[in-house]
């Protein structure tokens, strides 16, 4: 829940954030979207060399879990509910990504009712990762600690390169969008 409020919060903090800020044309073109969304893919697009590299030094050795992490499995459900929030909205890569959302249908001028449906997909789309496993959980009971074990060792070996082509496509996709408004 904290992860998903966490999002939500981006989103929508970026969105009122858009809609309030004056979006000049200038010549048919929208220079201030413009901008925003190529420093946002050039971001995404740095976090993914980033990534990449991450990964090409970790090359072989263990990457194991920080304490933190570890220390997750004990918390209470305000401290949870807390640190979903904290963890969901100061992760850059959801921060870039709540920002060109948030951008993006802040500029675009629909409507309050399209822009709540548009935001439960994002919020449903980006939170997938957490929601996914939890149902997973709550259907399959016990039969499902077993693979998402095993995913959870895959995805904790290969998270930089899965992060890193993620936000590579997701920078180039901005970018593009971006130099589409000159």
């Amino acid at each position: 829940m904290g992860w998903v409020l966490g999002i939500l919060t981006l989103v929508v903090l970026f969105l009122v954030v858009a809609a309030v800020i004056p979006t000049p044309v200038v010549g048919g073109t929208r220079p201030v979207q413009g901008i925003i969304h190529i420093v946002i893919g050039v971001l995404l697009v740095a976090f993914a060399a980033r990534q990449f590299r991450s990964h090409a030094r970790a090359r072989g050795a263990s990457a194991g879990l920080p304490s933190w992490m570890r220390a997750v499995d004990r918390l209470g459900f305000w401290d949870a509910l807390g640190l979903g929030v904290l963890l969901a909205a100061v992760n850059p890569k959801n921060l870039l990504l709540g920002a060109a959302a948030g951008i993006a249908l802040g500029t675009s001028g629909v409507r309050v009712g399209d822009a709540v449906v548009v935001i439960t997909v994002y919020v449903l789309v980006a939170a997938s990762t957490i929601l996914v496993p939890i149902v997973g959980v709550l259907i399959a009971g016990d039969r499902a600690h077993q693979p998402l074990h095993a995913l959870r060792t895959w995805l904790e070996r290969e998270n930089a390169v899965i992060m890193g082509f993620v936000l590579l496509i997701l920078g180039v996709v901005v970018l593009s969008k971006g130099i589409a408004f000159f």
